[in-house]
């Protein structure tokens, strides 16, 4: 930050340096119609004088008390703006950092939670698996198990029928043919009917 300030003290040093140019430009000002610089007017010679020295004097007074002045303001400035800048980098650095951390530990979470997800619904599908097994297992043993009862019945129900059917043929037999048939033949008939009718 010490730019501005050099720049002051070369444009100083500059004006200063131009005053003997104006010195020596100042017959030709003159006869081109500019009183104010006749340095053989002794007043024009002391305003000159007057304002070198006072010029000088502010030259001084600037480069010695103002100038260190603003210098030093400027270089506070300076680095207060430096820490500042310097702060917010690392802050943003800090809050990145973060956002990374944040960004991990949901993926984490995520990730976690899928998962345990996923292993409660193996675990359910095997439950449910087994439960359907099970299920199944017993409907096919109450199945086999009507299916008997049912063969079992069906099996009784024809033998409490064969003494009525063997009764019954024999009537219609006798009826038909006006003779009493061979009760053994008739109950072998009604047997080997009842076979078939079961197959």
């Amino acid at each position: 930050m010490r730019l501005p300030v050099s720049l002051i003290r070369r444009s100083l040093l500059a004006g200063v340096s131009g005053l003997p140019l104006i010195v020596a430009a100042a017959p030709g000002a003159y006869a081109a119609g500019m009183p104010q610089l006749d340095f053989k007017n002794p007043l024009v010679t002391g305003q000159v004088i007057w304002g070198g020295i006072i010029f000088l004097f502010f030259y001084l007074a600037l480069r010695n008390w103002a100038l260190p002045k603003v210098e030093t303001v400027l270089s506070n400035r300076h680095e207060r703006i430096t820490g500042d800048l310097d702060q917010a980098h690392e802050a943003k650095m800090e809050a990145d950092k973060a956002v990374r951390e944040l960004n991990e530990t949901k993926k984490a979470a995520a990730a976690q939670a899928q998962a345990h997800l996923d292993s409660v619904l193996a675990q359910e599908h095997a439950a449910s698996a087994q439960r359907l097994a099970e299920i199944n297992a017993k409907l096919e043993t109450e199945i086999a198990s009507a299916e008997a009862n049912v063969a079992a019945e069906r099996k009784r129900a024809m033998e409490s029928l064969r003494p009525i059917a063997s009764d019954v043929a024999e009537s219609l037999i006798q009826r038909l043919t006006g003779q009493a048939p061979d009760r053994a033949s008739v109950d072998a008939a009604i047997a080997r009917a009842s076979v078939q009718s079961a197959h």
